[in-house]
Parts: structure tokens; C-alpha cells; sequence
């Protein structure tokens, strides 16, 4: 009898031993995957003093920096939009036109998340996040999205027209081990003769090392 307790025994801690690393090792795993979080979103950036509605792309990387804690830059490429204009007219016309309008812009800053806990073998965490850096502005007939367009852009930053900007936000980022997704909301602050509110929503995939 002595032999079959140990062995009941022996296989009892072993049961719950599996289940403590069921429980544990996504959130060992997940610490671990949390150095750095690199990104791509679609960007969508209204703004306020007119119609225009610019999309585009972008990028970022966080580092983490302490508990709960990272220290994140990005940047995004805006397309030219279409802005709608209304004609009093008996037809009450609606027309669209092209805006020509491109804007770029970089960001840097601390973003705070909270671990929700753990939702189907995924990772939920909200966040919010406070930034700083600029915006650039410029007008161009030349296809939006190539290669000489973009370069332009960088190569075309100025004095005259890059303005300063602050960015508070906050969004929510879910993770299947090392893969994520993210969505962000916030308000694109630039400062020209005062501030400018406008508003801003990203989307896109997200990966953790």
C-alpha cells in the first residue's frame, strides 16, 4: 500500500502543478514579451477648423521603462482627403473635391496601461498616454502615396510650416501571446496662433518581444 499513496500522491502534485503553470505562465510570458512593442496602424485625423478629413499610415515602437510603464514614438504619414462643400442651389448640391493637403507628423512620450486580465487565451489591457512633437503640413498635386512624394515630405520640413503638438489619448490593446491589436483615440492638438483641437483614431497590428 505504501507505494500506490506515494505514486496517488506523486500524480496529485502533479496535477496541481500543471495548473498553477496553466494559470501563471501566460502572465511570466507575457512580462517577458513586454521590452518592446513595435506597431503599424491606419490613421484617420480630422480636422476641426475645416471638412477635411485626412487617412493614412503609420508607425511606433514602446520600450518598457517601469512597471506598468512605457516610453513610446511614432509617426504617421496623412494623405491628401476630400472635403464636401455645399451650393445653395435649388438641387441642394453636394460636390467633393480634392484637398491636395498632406500632413506628417511625430510623437514621443509615457503610456500608462492596466492589465483587464485574461479573456479567452487573450491578454486586455487599456491604456492612456500623454505626447509631444510636431506636425508638418503641405500642399502637393504630386501622387499621394510614392516614394518621391513621401521623401519630399521629410526633406520639406521647415520652420514655417511645422507647428508644435500635444497629444493626450487612451485606447485598448488585446494580445494573443506575442501578437496584438490596438486601437487609439485621442485629440491632435497643434498649436498656430493658438490651439487647434482635432481629432484622431489609429488601428492596426501590434507584436511584443
Amino acid at each position: 500500500m505504501r507505494p500506490l499513496l506515494t505514486q496517488e500522491t506523486t500524480v496529485k502534485r502533479t496535477f496541481f502543478l500543471s495548473i498553477l503553470l496553466w494559470l501563471f505562465a501566460p502572465a511570466v510570458f507575457a512580462q517577458s514579451l513586454d521590452h518592446i512593442n513595435v506597431g503599424v496602424f491606419g490613421n484617420n485625423f480630422q480636422l476641426s477648423d475645416s471638412s477635411i478629413d485626412l487617412a493614412g499610415v503609420g508607425a511606433r515602437v514602446s520600450f518598457h521603462f517601469l512597471p506598468l510603464m512605457q516610453l513610446e514614438a511614432e509617426s504617421s504619414y496623412n494623405f491628401e482627403g476630400a472635403y464636401s462643400q455645399g451650393f445653395n442651389d435649388a438641387n441642394g448640391t453636394l460636390t467633393l473635391a480634392r484637398t491636395h493637403v498632406r500632413s506628417l507628423d511625430g510623437l514621443a512620450g509615457p503610456k500608462i496601461y492596466i492589465p483587464l486580465g485574461r479573456f479567452h487565451l487573450s491578454t486586455v489591457r487599456v491604456f492612456a498616454t500623454a505626447k509631444g512633437g510636431f506636425i508638418n503640413f503641405n500642399i502637393n498635386n504630386n501622387p499621394a502615396v510614392t516614394v518621391d512624394t513621401v521623401s519630399s515630405t521629410f526633406y520639406g520640413l521647415n520652420g514655417s510650416n511645422v507647428f508644435g503638438v500635444f497629444y493626450p489619448g487612451g485606447g485598448a490593446e488585446a494580445f494573443w501571446g506575442p501578437i496584438g491589436v490596438r486601437v487609439d483615440v485621442g485629440d491632435e492638438i497643434f498649436y498656430n496662433n493658438g490651439a487647434h483641437n482635432n481629432l484622431r483614431v489609429s488601428f492596426g497590428p501590434t507584436i511584443r518581444f
